[in-house]
């Protein structure tokens, strides 16, 4: 890979961490919903990287993030497993296609891509809110936090892929 590979993904990493920790992290819409659009860094990271290296960063993700949030490892407890879990989520929506060399996600279909990166971030919401409650009693509670929150934040992650995208003509 070339020098411009990595300097893309720190600027990546850094603006995303900027971002959630000077924006997202300060809004509560309806007073409990918190969007974390710090996902899409593994959401972009390329496929075909070294996969312990890429746990490696997103536990510094996370990390980053519990540092400037005080959530004390939350975030990268959640970004590690679903770092971890990314292979399996890509099989189950790309099938076996994302193992060839060829494959990007960009050539995939748009429904294809809104549902990795919905099941990405559905994934780190119940692993995120089950920690942070750390209690089956309150389901109902974390149930409701995942579906609104993981609403607003594809949401707002599709509305930024979309801006930050390269356009097909």
């Amino acid at each position: 890979m070339t020098n411009s590979f990595y300097f893309i993904n720190i600027i990546r990493f850094t603006l995303l961490v900027l971002v959630q920790v000077l924006v997202f992290n300060r809004l509560n819409f309806f007073g409990f919903i918190n969007p974390m659009v710090y996902i899409l860094f593994l959401y972009w990271y390329p496929i075909k990287e070294n996969r312990a290296f890429f746990i490696g960063i997103g536990f510094l993700l996370g990390l980053a993030i519990d540092f400037f949030s005080d959530t004390m490892a939350l975030h990268a407890a959640s970004t590690v497993t679903i770092a971890y879990l990314r292979p399996a989520i890509m099989r189950f929506v790309f099938g076996v296609n994302y193992e060839f060399q060829s494959f990007k996600l960009s050539n995939t279909t748009r429904a294809q891509q809104i549902t990795f990166l919905a099941l990405l971030v559905i994934a780190h919401h119940v692993i995120f809110f089950t920690l942070e409650f750390f209690s089956l009693a309150n389901l109902l509670l974390i149930l409701k936090k995942v579906i609104f929150t993981g609403f607003a934040t594809i949401i707002l992650c599709l509305l930024f892929g979309s801006l930050f995208s390269a356009r097909k003509e």
